[in-house]
């Protein structure tokens, strides 16, 4: 099943995963070292980021390395973007109104 970035980023642990494998690739085992929960659950979260193409492994001799796909986070960024130009002008008419004031 092919799932939507939306979906994966709604999850406060995928979100810090994200964050974690923008820094630097990492296997599993590494990942699951910064949450209190157990590997499979954090390889589930993986598991989720993977279908929605937001992360993209590499295998490097018997270890798998993740790494945040920056193709799929603009995607984000570009939706995000709409919003970012209403509030501009918003703060932008506010700075207006507090000038004339």
């Amino acid at each position: 099943m092919r799932r939507d970035i939306y979906q994966a980023i709604a999850d406060p642990t995928r979100r810090a995963i994200l964050t974690l494998l923008a820094i630097q690739a990492m296997t599993p085992n590494a990942l699951a070292e910064h949450f209190n929960s157990t590997r499979q659950a954090v390889s589930k979260h993986i598991q989720i980021l993977a279908e929605c193409e937001a992360v993209s492994q590499k295998q490097s001799g018997r270890e798998i390395y993740y790494h945040v796909n920056a193709n799929k986070m603009k995607e984000i960024d570009k939706w995000l973007d709409t919003f970012r130009k209403m509030w501009e002008d918003r703060f932008n008419q506010l700075d207006d109104l507090l000038a004339d004031i």
